[in-house]
């Protein structure tokens, strides 16, 4: 077999996203010195890269160093409600919470990772015992994108969501102040602007600010400590198949320029390629309905490659039919969709189906509330086309998708396509908004009606809008008795259609603490790890933001320990 190999290294990595990178780095500092990193597409982070970058990971040392009080008990306690054993083994959610913060002090001293800790931004379900009000999701540290020298060019950026003026990459803390506008959100935008068009010697080289933030901003400090220790990354390099021998994995085969080539994978292999949101056929046989791959924000490269490598080898499989759920919002002339987060949380909106009512609160985490549409959603009262409803002081006070607010976008700017393709419309009633829409007049004029009297009692009878931590997050606080309740009263009335997306896929392989791949029987199959989305979650619940990039970093961890054998 030997002869028959083109490349041979101790550990071969499917993926270049968050878990694949860092599984890379601590294989390497592990004492592995002869890695590979194969990506699939032209360019490097996946859907790590088009992220927020939020990592969730209690106790870890920037909380600490922050003076967060939290512990591993308290989060396991949190995490017992929301997850049941037959779920996920509570060892291995144990194996997290332990290796987690562990993983971040690895990075910390022998990398170029850095996080700050998110201090406001909450645990998904504050309602129940052992949960945080901040501190146990980070964001990366802006970086510096000629710190990654002509790789740069390779990155994959964060999605134009996430930039001012498509050209400057803003942090998950600036976001939510820029989207709400909320009391001193212009002198952020002043200094970015300044500092953008200050900057002459990067202007004349790039249009992007080389201020990266967020996801790509994550995956440049990984991907420059790759550069430092010279570890190869592929790109253009797609995985074909897993080479097996007796029963064990021994290497992969790729595509590269045209031609298939076998790498030997002496130690092992780790697939961290992601799930499969691009793959119609795979989301028709295990997704709810309805589904399309077009409203999925993951990487278009993601159409469930690993997987399906695993179900050859009689993986066991976990939570296929699962998802990590967002509605995104498909704009006319975008090639991919906008996560629908902030907008939908502030006062003064709603979230109708086709007979004009609200199913659920619209506040609440985006995992949830899109759960709540499938849950709902029949094929006689179905919860999709779903409409964003509200109003001139709305349009005018917040941000919305690609409308921005009217007073940077007002309405003569606004696209024709954008109606004409039915994604946007106006109306100087709500009556009439819902005849343009085809939603049910009577019944969208009886919600708006309930919604402005919950507004002026501050209590949403129906769903309970308003009542947690979390749906107050992106709350506007200058609102009141309820920061996440407003009337719906002032004209012209506006609906922007959002639909039932995704991230990314949630099911995949079976795997143990070590991260290695389990078959049908229970017995591992000797030479394979899966981590991130190819792998069955290990936070299916998603407790809080982050929770699918700091299981993937973690298990990369605990795989690079099992092939070493090093001990922490």
């Amino acid at each position: 077999m030997e002869k028959e190999w083109n490349n041979s290294f101790d550990v071969v990595i499917v993926g270049s996203g968050n878990g694949g990178l860092t599984a890379a780095l601590c294989a390497h500092e592990m004492g592995l010195k002869n890695v590979l990193v194969v990506e699939k597409s032209d360019l490097y982070g996946g859907t790590s890269s088009i992220s927020g970058g939020g990592v969730w990971i209690p106790c870890n040392r920037y909380a600490k160093e922050a003076g967060a009080n939290d512990s591993i008990a308290s989060a396991r306690t949190y995490l017992h409600q929301l997850i049941t054993p037959e779920e996920v083994p509570y060892e291995k959610i144990d194996c997290y919470l332990e290796n987690g913060p562990k993983m971040i002090d690895f990075l910390h001293q022998h990398t170029r990772v850095r996080y700050l800790s998110l201090e406001a931004y909450p645990d998904y379900y504050t309602n129940l015992e052992g949960s945080m009000t901040g501190h146990r999701s980070m964001e990366p540290v802006p970086f510096s994108a000629d710190e990654l020298g002509d790789e740069w060019r390779r990155l994959r950026r964060t999605h134009p969501m996430m930039h001012l003026a498509g050209v400057i990459g803003i942090t998950q803390v600036e976001a939510a102040l820029l989207v709400g506008q909320q009391p001193g959100w212009w002198k952020d935008v002043f200094k970015l602007f300044l500092a953008y068009i200050c900057d002459i010697p990067w202007r004349l080289r790039d249009k992007f600010h080389r201020r990266l933030a967020t996801g790509c901003a994550g995956v440049a400090r990984l991907r420059a400590s790759l550069l430092d220790r010279d570890i190869p990354l592929w790109l253009n390099c797609p995985m074909k198949s897993v080479i097996t021998q007796d029963g064990e994995v021994i290497g992969i085969e790729v595509e590269q320029d045209g031609e298939l080539r076998k790498i030997e994978a002496r130690k092992g292999v780790i697939l961290a390629a992601g799930g499969f949101e691009h793959n119609q056929e795979m989301r028709d046989e295990y997704l709810p309905k309805p589904s399309d791959h077009r409203w999925s924000a993951g990487a278009l490269e993601n159409t469930g490659d690993a997987i399906v490598q695993g179900l050859r080898l009689g993986a066991k499989m976990h939570r296929l039919g699962e998802a990590w759920w967002c509605n995104t919002i498909s704009v006319p002339g975008e090639t991919i969709p906008r996560l629908s987060i902030m907008e939908k949380s502030y006062p003064g909106s709603i979230m109708v189906n086709p007979s004009g009512q609200r199913f659920s609160n619209e506040s609440q985490n985006y995992m949830a509330f899109q759960q709540d549409t499938f849950l709902r959603h029949t094929d006689t009262n179905p919860c999709y086309p779903t409409w964003q409803i509200f109003d001139a002081k709305f349009r005018a006070s917040y941000f919305v998708g690609p409308l921005y607010n009217s007073k940077f976008r007002p309405d003569w700017m606004i696209p024709s396509s954008y109606e004409k393709e039915g994604f946007f419309a106006t109306a100087a009633s709500v009556r009439q908004l819902a005849e343009k829409t085809n939603i049910d007049p009577d019944g969208l004029e009886k919600t708006v009606e309930l919604m402005n009297q919950y507004a002026e009692s501050g209590t949403d009878e129906q769903f309970g809008r308003g009542d947690s931590a979390y749906d107050r997050y992106y709350g506007d606080h200058r609102i009141s008795p309820n920061p996440c309740l407003g009337p719906i009263d002032q004209p012209p009335f506006y609906a922007v259609r959002v639909d039932p997306g995704d991230f990314g896929t949630q099911g995949g392989m079976v795997t143990n603490c070590d991260a290695q791949v389990v078959r049908e029987t229970g017995e591992i199959i000797p030479g394979l790890y899966a981590i991130g989305n190819c792998s069955a979650p290990t936070l299916p619940c998603y407790p809080g933001p982050g929770a699918t990039l700091g299981p993937a970093m973690t298990f990369a961890y605990q795989a690079a320990k099992s092939i070493s054998g090093y001990q922490d």
